[in-house]
């Protein structure tokens, strides 16, 4: 895999660990640690893939999501969202447009299969 993903997390220890699993497979991060940071690197430089943390300063993650749906420069790019609020999230995320909903903990590999499958235009395994 060779692909550049942003990070958009505000938890630095979180931020690092995912990088490292990631580029641990030949990934290409850049990261954001915060709403504003995450959409002018979009906007900027859209990557292939973006890992949204939802709670993050300067606006919820769900606004970062709705704001890339919203433009055609960005809609098509996917989204992976990722969380410590539990399940309750997951309809309205997939709703507005992510591909995945991970809540946290998650081990590495889960995270890498679900980069996998977004990279790949595949949604969630069903069950």
């Amino acid at each position: 895999m060779s692909a550049g993903i942003l990070l958009v997390e505000d938890h630095a220890t979180m931020r690092e660990a995912m990088r490292m699993v990631l580029e641990g497979e030949g990934l290409s991060i850049r990261e954001a640690a915060d709403a504003g940071t995450a959409l002018d690197s979009i906007r900027r430089e859209p990557p292939e893939l973006v890992v949204l943390d939802l709670n993050i300063p300067g606006g919820p993650g769900l606004d970062v999501l709705e704001t890339m749906k919203r433009d055609p420069a960005t809609e098509r790019i996917p989204v992976i969202v990722v969380t410590a609020e539990g399940e309750e999230g997951r309809a309205g995320a997939i709703r507005r447009g992510a591909v995945e909903y991970l809540t946290k903990p998650f081990s590495p590999r889960v995270l890498l299969q679900a980069v996998e499958r977004a990279l790949e235009g595949s949604g969630p395994p069903e069950g």
